[in-house]
């Protein structure tokens, strides 16, 4: 990539409730753990891309330019996307055209202050037709789940197996939050505790299955390549952010078993960064649900269509904290995942990639992988909706 993208600082904040504190200074909190990490001031920002979905819903702010501006005392540029991976594509594109070699990117999401109707709002987000008809944000994870099955003849053992291995997804999840001072769930769970919420509902799925409704932010500071490495020791380069989109309307599209813009994006991502895809061992992924994360193994090309549940079955019994996959060692959601971190839409993405940027570090205490496990680059999956739009980002210690 020329003039690559560098990540020089990370920051975030607690995902949670934080129904006592304001947006800007949850924002505030990010933007100065990242800046206290690199020395980089606000007077030394060039431009400022912002991300949330319902801000001016949840507390009325109608136009985050301005709330971003007013908070941090500056008049450069700033603009406001969904997701914070849009945000990053955006401030990537700006650094790659030469046109800034300071930018400050951020996510913040207030999702409690709407606590009695954000569940409308995350339903109209995914797919209104469904809204309509009178579902709820977990019908279309379980509408997916049921056609997984039929495709693949999933029946008897098997079904009882992959059951598990759903449930496995949420236990390994629970755990790595254990070790994540900033999780927003930080106990264990067990795989009968999944299963016996997904009883107690009558579903497929249940309680422990789906990642919560969270406040929060996450910052980071992206620079030119050749100002990262006077600025700190150890930048982490984006080697390719890309993205795909599919219909709004889940039922029309024509799999309803993977997620075709994740899979066109990550070929894109692969093509452009010249990652060979062997060398991901470090994954975060977009874990909304336990279905979300294991389609996203097949769809991000780790493993054969219709086997993940497999992988994660046989490689879960011992809780092992990986997934092994023809014969590699696949880390996934060290943080704890959307699952057990928290999901504060406008802020998640943010604090996947501050994941990502630990580990490649050595910086993530308790989480970093083990010693024999040193990876070269890292993987990122950011869907906006329900599979409507995927981002996938590969980042990297080093770059040509």
């Amino acid at each position: 990539m020329q003039n690559c993208p560098a990540i020089v600082a990370v920051g975030r904040t607690k995902f949670g409730e934080h129904y006592g504190k304001e947006p800007e200074k949850l924002i505030e909190e990010a933007w100065l753990g990242a800046s206290r990490e690199c020395g980089i001031e606000r007077k030394d920002l060039q431009a400022c891309y912002i991300s949330d979905y319902f801000l001016p819903i949840t507390n009325k702010l109608g136009l985050e330019e301005g709330f971003l501006s007013e908070l941090t005392e500056l008049h450069v540029p700033m603009e406001v996307t969904r997701s914070f991976s849009a945000a990053l594509k955006t401030a990537c594109h700006a650094i790659q055209a030469g046109i800034y070699d300071t930018v400050l990117v951020g996510g913040i999401e207030k999702m409690t202050d709407r606590w009695d109707k954000i569940r409308d709002d995350l339903m109209l987000l995914e797919d209104p037709w469904s809204y309509y008809a009178g579902g709820t944000p977990e019908v279309n994870h379980e509408l997916m789940l049921r056609a997984y099955i039929k495709k693949y003849g999933i029946k008897g053992e098997n079904l009882e197996k992959l059951n598990v291995a759903l449930a496995q997804i949420a236990v390994k999840n629970h755990v790595n939050a254990t070790k994540n001072p900033n999780a927003q769930y930080q106990r264990s769970i067990t795989v009968e505790q999944v299963i016996k919420a997904r009883k107690s509902s009558r579903k497929s799925l249940g309680l422990f299955d789906f990642a919560p409704i969270s406040d929060g932010a996450s910052a980071l500071i992206l620079t030119s390549s050749k100002k990262a490495k006077k600025t700190v020791n150890n930048p982490i380069y984006v080697l390719s952010i890309t993205s795909a989109t599919d219909y709004l309307d889940y039922p029309a599209r024509e799999d309803l078993t993977h997620f075709t813009a994740t899979k066109l994006a990550m070929k894109k991502a692969l093509q452009t960064s010249m990652v060979n895809p062997a060398g991901l061992q470090l994954l975060e992924l977009y874990d909304q649900s336990t279905v979300m994360e294991m389609i996203s193994l097949e769809d991000l090309g780790l493993c054969q269509e219709g086997t993940a549940w497999k992988h994660i079955y046989e490689s879960c019994q011992n809780l092992q904290g990986y997934y092994e996959i023809n014969g590699k060692k696949i880390f996934t959601n060290t943080n704890g995942g959307l699952k057990a971190d928290g999901n504060p839409l406008g802020a998640t993405g943010g604090a996947q990639i501050f994941e990502v940027v630990k580990q490649l570090q050595g910086n993530a205490g308790e989480r970093q992988l083990p010693s024999d496990i040193q990876p070269q680059y890292g993987c990122s999956l950011e869907i906006e909706g329900f599979g409507t739009k995927s981002y996938v980002s590969i980042l990297g210690r080093n770059h040509s």
